[in-house]
């Protein structure tokens, strides 16, 4: 019996260990894909605000990101355009970028940088991934303060959910409320923690680096600010099937 104890002991750690060793090879892959999403304002102090995370398709130019990240309006009386961060630390480089497109609905959206391609990762199929899929995703949490630095978290997909918007009250209730309510589409929830600053990471299978979807909201329990003193845990990702939707659709190649 003992003998049998130790014996799945060692499998285990065994098996933990290649994945790791998976998951460290998968996370050098993809971390010259990862990029920050923000604005430059060369006229004002700072010059340059990271709102999110966004990670690099196609043909090296193109970087997706959560339609939410992207700044509604910008003031062009200070110069201010939208900006995407290369690299990581004071090393970082800053990309004017331009919104080619965008879905609200499905909460994405799609830039275009000028200058020298970046590694582009690989997008899976359109088919929704299993619940119990081992997946990690690399972005800035909290970058606004700590930095452009890529911190990787992982888990599981730990339910295919329809994606509901809560209301308070029926009187908040619209014709697109309604609408949605009556035929959701599917989203992940994940057991892996994300902070404000991860929304637009690339979501990814952390054996092969393939992107899944893209993180784009938490769970919150009270304000923004318990997202970053009590985080529930509960994050959300929009699968990758819609993003496919949405590059067909501007007929960019990947």
């Amino acid at each position: 019996m003992m003998k049998c104890f130790f014996s799945l002991l060692f499998w285990m750690v065994c098996f933990h260990s290649v994945a790791d060793n998976r998951l460290i090879k998968t996370i050098k892959s993809v971390k010259p894909s990862i990029v920050g999403i923000g604005t430059h304002t060369p006229t004002a102090r700072p010059q340059s605000v990271l709102q999110g995370s966004g990670f690099v398709v196609a043909d090296g130019l193109h970087v997706v990101t959560n339609h939410h990240v992207v700044p509604e309006e910008l003031n062009h009386e200070l110069l201010q355009k939208i900006a995407v961060f290369i690299g990581s630390g004071r090393t970082a480089q800053v990309r004017t970028a331009e919104l080619i497109a965008s879905s609200k609905e499905h909460d994405l959206a799609i830039l275009k940088i000028e200058g020298k391609p970046l590694p582009a990762m690989s997008l899976a199929t359109g088919a929704l991934v299993e619940e119990g899929q081992s997946i990690a995703f690399t972005g800035f949490p909290i970058g606004a303060v700590l930095g452009l630095y890529p911190a990787t978290h992982r888990g599981i997909v730990a339910a295919v959910t329809p994606r509901i918007t809560p209301i308070e009250s029926g009187v908040k209730l619209t014709p697109k409320m309604l609408r949605s309510l009556r035929d959701p589409f599917m989203v992940y929830q994940l057991d892996a923690t994300a902070y404000p600053g991860n929304s637009g990471s690339a979501l990814y299978n952390s054996e092969t680096g393939e992107v899944v979807g893209v993180i784009n909201s938490v769970f919150i329990q009270g304000d923004k600010e318990a997202a970053i003193t009590k985080p529930s845990g509960i994050t959300y990702a929009i699968p990758v099937q819609y993003l496919w939707k949405l590059l067909k659709k501007h007929n960019i190649n990947v």
